[in-house]
């Protein structure tokens, strides 16, 4: 259903069934298809709660049919991750479009979230399906192990899946180490089984100078 047409253009063929993206990243479509202007980041009372009082939230779009729908963001590459009854916990803003079936909603992340510059909840994505996430240049997937937990830096962390733990850490960051830095930095640290996706260039954000 979903495939890639170069690293920056998200194809997905649609046979009556329906896909769920980022609100204005269609950039063509072939057949007959319908739109429906949806809210994400949750699902009822949760949801709303969160999108109002957090930066969590997207303007998401259903589309349903028959043909073939392209999506890009901003030129952004996009990665495809199948999912198979797990949870993938994604940046709101690094979200480009999900199988329709497939349930998301928020998580709270307290202080990292803060910290990060990303809000206090994070978006999730769950069950059995595809869903394309963003990135500022090619993602690197890093395996986290119990034997090597993984530092990363707020600015440069996209998604996560699998059975981690996910903690904040103060400390020397890698922007403090260049001179780069001021203040107090923090630190992702990631714990248990799974694998993070990480971005090669940073956003803005205040991890470093909180």
């Amino acid at each position: 259903m979903f495939r890639l047409q170069g690293s920056k253009t998200l194809a997905v063929d649609l046979t009556g069934d329906a896909v769920k993206a980022k609100n204005g990243s269609m950039v063509a479509y072939d057949g007959r298809m319908t739109f429906k202007k949806m809210t994400g980041g949750g699902e009822g009372l949760r949801g709303m709660v969160s999108r109002r009082l957090t930066g969590e939230q997207m303007t998401v779009m259903e589309v349903s049919g028959q043909g073939t729908c392209y999506f890009a963001d901003r030129a952004s590459e996009i990665n495809l991750v199948a999912l198979h009854g797990e949870k993938l916990y994604v940046e709101a803003s690094n979200l480009l479009a999900t199988d329709a079936g497939l349930r998301t909603g928020t998580t709270f992340t307290g202080l990292r979230g803060g910290a990060s510059g990303n809000g206090l909840f994070t978006t999730t994505v769950e069950g059995t399906g595809q869903a394309a996430i963003m990135s500022e240049g090619k993602a690197v997937l890093l395996r986290v192990s119990p034997q090597y937990p993984l530092m990363v830096d707020p600015g440069a962390y996209i998604a996560h899946q699998g059975n981690l733990r996910q903690q904040l850490q103060s400390g020397v960051n890698f922007r403090t180490l260049m001179g780069e830095g001021s203040g107090e930095a923090f630190q992702m640290r990631f714990e248990g089984d799974g694998l993070v996706y990480v971005q090669p260039s940073e956003r803005n954000t205040v991890g470093g100078d909180v």
